[in-house]
């Protein structure tokens, strides 16, 4: 059960890695506002798309799409557009925390882990700008990490990409401000998506983060419905260039 936010209902929302993970539990989330949801991903979301019609009457355009190509990535903003109406919300969702070590990190490498993990979220933003504006604003929602917060180790391009999310979040916030267009970043802590479970997650290493949340409790992908559909809506009107921690409790901002 969400919060209800009555003006996104008929929306025109834009997730990237809307098929799986936090991004499945966004384009559920924001279907059950009522609103028109398109998204991208590389692997067929097909039974996703079944199971959400079946769930709310209405289906969620999936456009697959390698988003480090970014004629592709923007091509499929355009389609959906131009299918779902002028996009008013953009939740670039779509990373890869893949973990490497420094010294073996070659130039392709960087080039791809940034490409998926800050480049596109930039020129997605770029996409949207023009129909916002002649829609009368919006709403771009970025997601970061807390894991740049706590400088943790094993995946440091993506812990620049994240403290880029923030900077570049701030700096698009004031460039278009005066367009009513907002732009705002979420920051999770560890949530266990299947990915995570699958890749990532120890007995031990879970143990020692939980023990860092004040909210002794594993983080899920539903968790982050609310706050995000909060920073879509016009309950958050005046919020913008800032970024949400939502982490059980693990840094503290301010």
């Amino acid at each position: 059960m969400y919060a209800q936010f009555p003006d996104l209902r008929d929306t025109s929302v834009f997730i990237t890695g809307g098929g799986s993970g936090i991004g499945a539990a966004l384009t559920d989330g924001f279907l059950g506002q009522g609103a028109k949801v398109a998204f991208v991903q590389r692997s067929d979301a097909t039974p996703f798309c079944d199971e959400m019609e079946q769930k709310h009457g209405r289906r969620p355009l999936f456009l697959p799409c390698d988003i480090t190509d970014m004629t592709a990535l923007k091509d499929a903003i355009k389609q959906a557009g131009e299918q779902n109406g002028t996009i008013t919300v953009l939740v670039n969702n779509a990373a890869n925390d893949q973990r490497h070590k420094t010294e073996e990190v070659d130039e392709a490498f960087w080039d791809w882990s940034i490409a998926i993990n800050l480049k596109a979220y930039f020129f997605a933003c770029q996409q949207v700008v023009a129909g916002m504006r002649a829609a009368g604003g919006g709403s771009i929602v970025n997601f970061s990490s807390i894991s740049y917060m706590m400088g943790n180790a094993g995946y440091a391009i993506y812990t620049t990409a994240n403290s880029g999310i923030n900077g570049m979040t701030r700096s698009l916030a004031r460039e278009f401000g005066p367009d009513r267009i907002r732009v705002n970043a979420i920051a999770p802590g560890w949530v266990l998506t299947q990915k995570q479970k699958d890749m990532w997650v120890t007995p031990d290493g879970l143990a020692a983060h939980i023990d860092r949340q004040c909210l002794k409790e594993e983080l899920q992908p539903e968790d982050m419905v609310d706050p995000v559909l909060f920073l879509a809506s016009k309950a958050s009107k005046a919020m913008t260039g800032q970024a949400m921690v939502v982490d059980g409790g693990v840094v503290v901002t301010g």
